[in-house]
């Protein structure tokens, strides 16, 4: 998005006082209002002031569209044995993948709009209440007749994952039309995060919003089954901008079998960027990922060292910093180490999205990756 002197010069005015009309631009430009009226219709149109009173749209701008809901994390305090009541502690948190995502993008430092469904009931409430606080815009979120969703794990002593049940009817019941009224946020956003529990409906209308656009779209899969309804939809017709499966659901999309070296999932990534995605980062759990980019050769990246107290959370860290690093200007191979950072850091925090994450946390991570964070630490607080 280019902007002339002048229109630059209006931005900063309108940063100063949004409130300004187009006289008191003028007044303060020494110009006319006819001018300005002009100026300002061309801003609008470029996307860099949204709709009336002149509202500034945001640099670095994400919108993330996907599932919220309430966690239910239950975790064994012995090795779990199957079939049989195991002693545990259980908590509850705020949670599903697009509000971690945007959580995670809002505690570093980019500004981040959230459309997801909850349920006109407390959980929802607590959900808007802690997603705000948190940084979140929430102005396009849709109140579902359903009840919020939770999403239920039981985890081991070790903080590894045994079993979960999502129960997703809100975000399940969204339509297209519930997203019409952010048509326009989604156009000017600066990249749009899509999570794969949506219907296959309101995504193609998301990437479909987007496209026109030019507005880069990261999706990430969610699961094998959910992979396997995203399928149909990649084409490049649809161009995507970065997908994040896991192997089993790089399997899904192919709808193949694919074996675990990095030439094979290499080679079934070129699959994907003949169907319109550039990049492709296949999750591979404690070895790492590999990112493959159309037309360039894969990178083999190693995960970071990490004491795990829980898993929840990690891969949601690890694709908002690896957004949030593309958006200040990183190359993706340097970004997806970003999001390895953010992702070990989360494993080490009790918590789905780590409170205190900040870009100087994964900075400092980065700089001596093989230190475990001290979540005691009291000079934590003063980076």
């Amino acid at each position: 998005m280019m902007l002339t002197q002048r229109e630059r010069e209006i931005i900063a005015l309108l940063r100063r006082d949004p409130l300004a009309g187009p006289q008191a631009i003028a007044d303060a430009l020494g110009s006319t209002r006819a001018a300005v009226n002009v100026h300002l219709s061309n801003l609008g149109k470029k996307g860099a002031i949204l709709g009336r009173g002149y509202i500034l749209r945001e640099e670095n701008a994400v919108v993330v569209v996907g599932g919220a809901n309430v966690d239910v994390k239950v975790r064994s305090l012995a090795p779990v044995r199957q079939r049989t009541s195991n002693p545990g502690r259980a908590g509850t948190t705020a949670g599903g993948v697009g509000r971690n995502i945007a959580e995670n993008l809002a505690r570093l430092g980019t500004p981040t709009h959230l459309i997801a469904a909850v349920g006109r009931d407390a959980a929802g409430e607590r959900l808007l209440a802690e997603t705000a606080a948190a940084g979140v815009r929430l102005d396009h979120m849709h109140r579902s007749a359903h009840p919020t969703g939770t999403y239920t794990a039981v985890l081991d002593a070790d903080g590894d994952l045994v079993v979960a049940v999502a129960d997703m009817a809100a975000t399940e019941a969204l339509a297209p039309e519930d997203l019409h009224p952010a048509r326009e946020l989604i156009a000017h956003a600066d990249m749009l995060v899509l999570d794969g529990n949506l219907p296959a409906a309101v995504l193609a209308h998301a990437m479909d919003v987007a496209q026109p656009a030019a507005v880069p779209v990261v999706i990430d899969p969610v699961s094998a089954p959910k992979a396997a309804l995203l399928a149909p939809l990649l084409t490049d017709r649809r161009p995507v901008f970065a997908l994040t499966p896991n192997l089993d659901e790089l399997r899904a999309l192919l709808g193949r079998p694919v074996g675990d070296s990095e030439a094979e999932v290499t080679a079934a990534a070129d699959t994907l960027h003949a169907r319109g995605v550039r990049h492709v980062w296949v999750r591979l759990g404690a070895r790492g990922s590999v990112l493959s980019t159309a037309g360039e050769e894969g990178t083999l990246l190693p995960a970071p060292p990490a004491e795990v107290a829980d898993v929840t959370g990690a891969g949601d860290a690890m694709l908002a910093a690896f957004v949030h690093a593309l958006l200040a200007g990183g190359d993706p191979v340097d970004a997806a180490r970003y999001g390895h950072a953010a992702a070990a850091l989360t494993v080490q925090s009790p918590a789905t999205v780590r409170p205190d994450l900040t870009p100087r946390l994964i900075e400092d991570a980065l700089t001596d990756p093989t230190e475990p964070t001290d979540l005691n630490d009291p000079m934590r607080s003063q980076r």
